[in-house]
């Protein structure tokens, strides 16, 4: 995947989060910032109920060296109320990860782009897809939760459906 824009910022980092809904790109992506600045990357996967989601994260964020999160707490936030009616992470304490992310001279990249796209890459990655309605609100939850975010990190948007030429 080509980034226009994103060398530049991505090169500076020390901490890059990458996060959206599936199908974005978010894999793709890290692995371009691992392989290109030399970043390790760590891969966010479900985490059981009964775990401290803020501690894990804590935890992840105090890592030593380069780290590219290929998914993070951002999803928490989205896919916590959408799935079960209520996010394991506060907003506060969202918002408490997204400024150890800026203390460390990070970045939060939220990755978006069209519903139908999107839907198009899920087929054809994973032979199904969810309805277009639930990618759309994955979308729009995930837009709303990075503009929360923006007063406690950096954030760049970036529409991963739009070529440019």
């Amino acid at each position: 995947m080509t980034v226009p824009g994103l060398t530049g910022p991505v090169s500076q980092q020390h901490l890059v989060v990458i996060d959206g809904c599936d199908g974005a790109g978010k894999s793709t992506l890290a692995q371009a910032v691992a392989a290109r600045h030399g970043h390790a990357i760590v891969h966010a996967t479900l985490t059981p109920e009964g775990v401290d989601l803020f501690a894990k994260y804590q935890a992840i964020l105090a890592r030593p060296g380069p780290l590219v999160l290929d998914r993070s707490f951002v999803s928490e936030l989205v896919h916590g109320p959408l799935d079960r009616g209520h996010s394991r992470l506060t907003l506060t304490q969202a918002t408490q990860l997204a400024a150890i992310v800026a203390q460390r001279g990070g970045i939060l990249i939220h990755l978006t782009g069209q519903p139908d796209q999107i839907a198009a890459r899920l087929l054809a990655r994973d032979g199904h897809t969810p309805p277009l309605a639930r990618v759309s609100a994955l979308i729009t939850t995930y837009a709303d939760t990075f503009d929360k975010l923006a007063a406690y990190a950096p954030v760049v948007t970036i529409d991963t459906t739009t070529s440019t030429a």
